[in-house]
C-alpha cells in the first residue's frame, strides 16, 4: 500500500500518526521502522533510535497469542532485526511482493497458509477429511491444496498434530509426507528436530508444514531450520515468523527457540574455546557469538546448566500420541 501511493506523495512531507492506544502505538512505531529499513537502508538500531528520540510512554513490547501471564517479550528491535535478515536473506522484496495474494490464501476460506521462506517453507492450516462448512468454520480436504501446491513446487507435507486425513491423499498425488506428532502448545524433543532438519535438507522443493492451526508447532520447528541454516537468533526468526503469519509461536515454545540458540551457537562456541572438540555437534554453524556475550549473564547461566548434563544436547522422552 505505501509503495502504491510512494510516487504521487514523494515530494510531499508525511505526517505518520497514532493514538495513545499502547498496541496501536507499538504497532505505529514499527510499521515506520519497517519503512525506515527497507527504503531509508537504515540499519534496525539507527530505526529504532529515532522511535525513541522525545518518546514517552516506552513502547509497549509485543507478546504471543496464548491467553495467561505473559513470559517472554518481543521488541520493536528484535521484529526490525527480523525484517533485516529477512531482507538480506532475500525472504522479501516490498517490489515484487504481492499484498494482494498474501492477503487472499491467508484467509480460511483460502486456505489459511503463508510462506515463510519463500520457495522453502509454507505454513498452513491443517487439512481435514473433507472440506465443507463447520459451524460457520470453513474446512479444507488436502485435494483443495493440489492445485497451489503443485503450481509453487511444494514436493513434501509434513504433519505434526495427529492424524486427521490419510496421508495416503498426498502421497497418491504425488507428494512426499511425513508424520512428526507432538503434542499441541508443547516444545519438539530432539529426535522430533532431528528428523525434522534432515526431511528438510532432503526435500528438493517446498516443504509445507501443518499442525492444527498452522501457528504453534509449525512456527517453531520452522524456526529451528532457520536458525541453523540462516543464522538467525531466536528473537529474529520469533519476529520473522510472526510478521509473515501472526500468532505463530507461543507460551514454552518461545523459550524453547532460546534454548536451541543457546545450545547449537554458544555451548560449542565454549567447547571452542576449552578446546574439546568432542562437545561439537556435527552441525557447528560457522556463525559465532560477539565476545561481549561470552561474559554475559545469559551465557553464565547456560554454562550452569549445561555443566550438569553429558554433551550439549538436552534428551527428552519421545513423545507418542494419546
Amino acid at each position: 500500500h505505501v509503495y502504491n501511493i510512494s510516487y504521487s506523495l514523494s515530494r510531499k512531507k508525511i505526517v505518520h500518526y497514532t493514538c495513545f492506544d499502547q498496541r496501536k502505538r507499538a504497532n505505529a512505531a514499527f510499521l515506520i521502522g519497517a519503512y525506515a529499513v527497507i527504503y531509508l537502508k537504515k540499519t534496525p538500531e539507527e530505526a529504532y533510535r529515532a522511535l525513541l528520540s522525545g518518546s514517552t510512554p516506552p513502547y509497549l513490547p509485543f507478546r504471543d497469542a496464548s491467553f495467561g501471564n505473559c513470559s517472554y517479550n518481543l521488541t520493536i528491535l528484535d521484529c526490525l532485526q527480523g525484517l533485516r535478515k529477512g531482507l538480506q536473506h532475500g525472504f522479501f522484496d516490498f517490489e515484487t511482493f504481492d499484498v494482494d495474494e498474501y492477503e487472499h490464501y491467508e484467509r480460511v476460506e483460502n486456505g489459511d497458509f503463508n510462506w515463510i521462506v519463500p520457495g522453502k517453507f509454507l505454513a498452513f492450516s491443517g487439512p481435514h477429511p473433507k472440506s465443507k462448512i463447520e459451524n460457520g468454520y470453513p474446512l479444507h480436504a488436502p485435494e483443495a491444496y493440489f492445485p497451489y501446491f503443485k503450481k509453487h513446487n511444494v514436493t513434501a507435507i509434513v504433519r505434526l498434530n495427529k492424524k486427521i486425513y490419510e496421508a495416503k491423499r498426498f502421497t497418491d498425488a504425488g507428494f512426499e509426507h511425513h508424520d512428526l506428532f507432538f503434542l499441541d502448545g508443547s516444545t519438539p524433543s530432539d529426535n522430533i528436530v532431528r528428523r525434522f532438519l534432515n526431511i528438510c535438507e532432503n526435500t528438493e522443493g517446498a516443504i509445507a508444514v501443518h499442525c492444527k492451526a498452522g501457528l504453534g508447532r509449525t512456527g517453531t520447528l520452522i524456526a529451528c531450520y532457520v536458525m541453523k541454516h540462516y543464522r538467525f537468533t531466536h528473537a529474529e526468526i520469533i519476529a520473522w515468523i510472526r510478521i509473515c503469519r501472526p500468532g505463530s509461536i507461543i507460551g514454552p515454545q518461545q523459550h524453547f527457540l532460546e534454548e536451541e540458540e543457546d545450545i547449537h551457537f554458544i555451548y560449542p562456541y565454549y567447547c571452542l574455546l576449552q578446546l574439546q572438540p568432542a562437545c561439537l555437534p556435527a552441525f557447528l554453524p560457522s556463525f559465532l557469538p560477539s565476545s561481549s556475550y561470552i561474559f554475559s549473564f545469559r551465557f553464565r547461566k547456560l554454562l550452569l546448566k549445561t555443566s550438569i548434563v553429558v554433551g550439549p544436547r538436552r534428551h527428552f522422552p519421545i513423545q507418542t500420541e494419546k
